[in-house]
């Protein structure tokens, strides 16, 4: 288990227009006015759980040991679903249970999950709809204080994972999805080249293409400025995906991507 440091990520759907994250950041600097506060992003789609899972797996791990990441993504807030202190050997999350740390249970070492119960690390409310600022700000800010994760709760075995469903081959397709859009439109999918390797192991030769809806993307670039202009492309992104693009374009908008959507390597 790591030790606390004063950094605090922020990562939530609350947008950047609204009074919700200065909220969060005026509790967590009334706690410990020496932190530092790092925004992740607040433009996860309203209610984007899998979204804002990706988007935490995707850059979690390149901040310093003893980071909290507090995530507020959270549909439920107000009902009786938890809220999680997550301890890992080199970090803390803190999060509702929702699924939304799915990759952290998968990817992380030595996982601690606390339900965190100790009102002492609530603020007083008039209603229960908002916990980013009421319990999960306090919470962040009293880790970075030097609070032990055991005076949060009790620990937990049953904490809610997404349903996992990896690429997988079928006949001589392997089928995956789109896990996530960027700001550019292009199309991050679950595909990765370990995927592809069981696709050229299975099927004895190399992809020739990939099929997104009515589309169909032959060829594997190296970088954007290799496609054609104004043509879906793929490549591996340096996150190790299979990504869709079009060359100075939007990938999302023109072939009319969405999250979820099935792809198939062919």
């Amino acid at each position: 288990m790591p030790s606390a440091i004063s950094l605090i990520t922020l990562l939530t759907d609350f947008g950047e227009t609204d009074y919700f994250v200065p909220s969060m950041k005026g509790v967590v600097l009334g706690i410990n006015p020496q932190v530092r506060l790092v925004d992740l992003t607040h433009r996860i789609p309203p209610h984007g759980i899998e979204q804002a899972a990706f988007f935490l797996k995707s850059c979690y791990q390149y901040y310093p040991d003893g980071t909290v990441h507090v995530v507020v993504v959270d549909p439920a807030v107000g009902s009786d679903r938890r809220a999680l202190l997550v301890s890992t050997a080199r970090y803390f999350f803190l999060a509702p249970d929702n699924g939304v740390l799915s990759y952290i249970f998968k990817e992380e070492a030595s996982v601690e999950v606390r339900a965190i119960e100790n009102k002492q690390y609530r603020l007083d409310s008039a209603g229960t709809t908002f916990d980013g600022r009421d319990l999960f700000a306090p919470s962040a800010a009293w880790l970075t204080k030097g609070q032990m994760p055991g005076s949060y709760g009790r620990l937990i075995h049953d904490y809610v994972i997404l349903p996992d469903d990896p690429p997988k081959m079928h006949q001589q397709v392997l089928q995956g999805r789109i896990k996530y859009i960027d700001h550019f439109g292009n199309a991050i999918t679950d595909i990765t080249p370990i995927e592809m390797e069981t696709f050229r192991s299975v099927t004895k030769q190399e992809c020739a293409g990939l099929t997104v809806g009515d589309i169909r993307i032959k060829g594997l670039k190296t970088y954007y400025g290799e496609g054609a202009t104004g043509l879906p492309e793929m490549l591996i992104n340096s996150n190790g995906h299979l990504e869709i693009f079009i060359k100075q374009g939007c990938a999302a908008d023109r072939c009319g991507l969405h999250v979820g959507q099935n792809v198939e390597l062919i």
